[in-house]
């Protein structure tokens, strides 16, 4: 035998159960497979998502209406918690500029005291959704619905900053912030100090949309944290009264929920609110999971433990009062590009938030908060993503009506609100296009003919109505329905479809109905009797069915069967093919005035093929 031979059998065995390889050869196979972990490269990118972590903790946090440690806390506890625990290998979580303008409504209508209930309880329901197995679900969920949420998410939180981006307050509602725009442009220019917060917050912005056309080793260092060294650099010159962070006590920020917190889950509205950071975290973690797959070629997410280790991160985020806690694109994007190989980087960039926020709270008071809303507002063109639109437009016009009504719905009311009739209009596009039914009608000599195929359900039910009063309004003396070309048909068309048959046969016009399964039927379970009679109109041909070695031998009918002719041969422009055949049978009727096809001890039909 030869040594490559030899070679290439070694190998070959390497992958049953070891035979005849050395377990320590094994072994380092086997780690040769796992990404390779390099602990100067996983310091290094904890430092970079660290860098872009803070001022996106900060800025979130004000975004929320909530005290700027809260969000910090948030970031401390995605690193911590979730960074340490199975799912997803690189994404990194943390509070998510998704969620601001939910989390500023509800704490506008609750109180920042009631926030910790509400992530706390969507921390416990993520947990169980990942115990039942239900992460992949939100994969269900159509894209054009995520990519609507998206973009209704993006654009309220570009406006709402707009203001604080030039020391302002924003006036309430998405429409209310988009209306108040050309007054508060007007106000900016008008006030000096207003102008240079307003110039900080468009730097910031300029700066994040052209960083990645800076050369290479400066662009490592991230736009944000460039940003905000200039605000703090601005803010210092004698003259500047730009507004700033106004940041206290990390601990001190703690506020647990008590008794008096837990009562308000009595509250619908606290109920609907968990509900709705449920759906809405879990959905934005799991498509950022499938997106930062698609970014490196390490390990996959594993989604139901990542929907666990999302709500504990929740649980705990809820426990200390914090922002509720998703994955978010920009961090994990840049623990990926920055190299990282392991959970060790994303677990290490919490321990770098938790030690700025203790050891240099000052720092954190010398950023202008023009500059982090600047942040928030390119962080929401980029859920924005107008390009998306005219791109939807291209590839399906449906689903761009889907993303567009996603969108509106949610900028004109609410998150929840959007996403339930943008799922419910995807519902029915989805409907509309499955029951799609080919009704044909056509008239021949004294017959009137319906052929319909596909599927009819409800939404089809007006086409079916329409064709058969327009049999019923030719005058023929006889109606033929043939449905064996339909794949299904609902409650609704059948029931419309049966009444019809017996109002026509109680004027005594004569219906044949074949229904979808009555062909298989009628072939399969020949029913033995007397001899047949001879038809009054036309002589079929003898009969043929197909041998079954149990089945006995076709005879006739019983004297009060009825005869009559099956007609398939193609019609114009839409008949089945399978069809193109003329076919001959009787039928006995469970009662002299009314009769079709149905089950087999109701009705009965042989088949002869020319």
């Amino acid at each position: 035998m030869s040594g490559t031979h030899a070679a290439r059998m070694g190998r070959g065995r390497s992958r049953f159960q070891g035979v005849g390889v050395d377990p320590k050869t094994a072994k380092s196979a086997k780690s040769a497979k796992s990404p390779k972990s390099d602990l100067g490269t996983e310091i290094t990118a904890s430092l970079v998502v660290f860098l872009v972590a803070l001022p996106l903790c900060i800025g979130v946090a004000v975004a929320s209406g909530v005290p700027a440690e809260l969000g910090i806390i948030s970031g401390v506890i995605g690193g911590l918690v979730v960074g340490v625990a199975r799912g997803s290998t690189l994404q990194v979580s943390g509070p998510a500029a998704g969620l601001a303008a939910l989390v500023a409504e509800t704490v506008l209508e609750h109180g920042v005291a009631m926030l910790g209930v509400i992530v706390l309880f969507s921390g416990l329901l993520q947990i169980v959704l990942g115990l039942v197995r239900l992460g992949r679900f939100f994969q269900a969920i159509s894209l054009a619905v995520v990519q609507g949420m998206l973009a209704g998410i993006g654009l309220p939180l570009m406006f709402g900053q707009a203001y604080p981006m030039m020391d302002a307050k924003a006036p309430g509602t998405p429409i209310e912030n988009m209306a108040g725009i050309p007054g508060l442009l007007a106000d900016t220019f008008a006030n000096p100090q207003a102008l240079i917060a307003a110039g900080l917050g468009v730097v910031t912005v300029v700066l994040s949309f052209l960083w990645k056309k800076v050369p290479g080793p400066v662009r490592k260092v991230p736009a944000a944290l460039v940003a905000v060294a200039i605000g703090i650099g601005v803010a210092a010159l004698p003259g500047v009264e730009v507004k700033t962070l106004q940041v206290g006590n990390l601990l001190a920020s703690v506020n647990v929920p008590g008794p008096a917190e837990f009562a308000g889950l009595a509250d619908a509205g606290i109920i609907t609110a968990v509900l709705t950071f449920t759906v809405i975290a879990s959905a934005e973690s799991l498509f950022t999971a499938a997106a930062v797959d698609r970014m490196h070629d390490g390990a996959r997410t594993r989604y139901n433990p990542e929907l666990i280790a999302q709500g504990a991160g929740n649980t705990v985020a809820g426990l200390l009062g914090a922002l509720p806690i998703t994955a978010v694109v920009a961090r994990s994007s840049a623990n990926v590009q920055a190299g990282a190989k392991t959970r060790l980087s994303r677990t290490l960039h919490g321990v770098w938030l938790l030690a700025f926020a203790l050891l240099l709270p000052q720092v954190l008071a010398l950023i202008p908060i023009s500059v982090l809303a600047g942040v928030l507002v390119h962080s929401g063109w980029k859920l924005f993503a107008p390009e998306e639109f005219p791109k939807m437009w291209r590839q399906d016009r449906g689903e761009f009506a889907v993303m567009t009504i996603t969108t509106l719905v949610i900028v004109a009311t609410a998150l929840l609100e959007g996403v339930l009739i943008g799922l419910a209009a995807g519902i029915v596009l989805a409907a509309l296009r499955m029951s799609r039914t080919v009704i044909r009608r056509h008239e021949d000599e004294d017959t009137a003919k319906v052929v319909m195929a596909g599927n009819a359900t409800f939404l089809r039910l007006p086409e079916v109505i329409e064709a058969l009063e327009g049999a019923a309004e030719s005058g023929k003396p006889r109606i033929r329905l043939d449905l064996t070309g339909v794949t299904h048909l609902d409650h609704a068309c059948r029931s419309q479809v049966e009444e019809f048959v017996a109002q026509q046969r109680g004027k005594g016009v004569r219906v044949e109905l074949l229904m979808p399964h009555e062909k298989r039927e009628a072939v399969e379970t020949p029913q033995t009797s007397q001899t047949p009679q001879t038809p009054a109109v036309e002589t079929p041909l003898p009969l043929r069915v197909p041998p079954t070695p149990s089945a006995p031998s076709p005879t006739a009918p019983s004297p009060t069967a009825e005869w009559f002719y099956l007609d398939t041969t193609p019609m114009p422009e839409s008949y089945p093919q399978e069809y193109a055949a003329q076919d001959y049978g009787y039928y006995e009727p469970p009662q002299e005035s009314y009769g079709y096809y149905g089950s087999p001890q109701e009705s009965y039909g042989y088949y002869a093929n020319r």
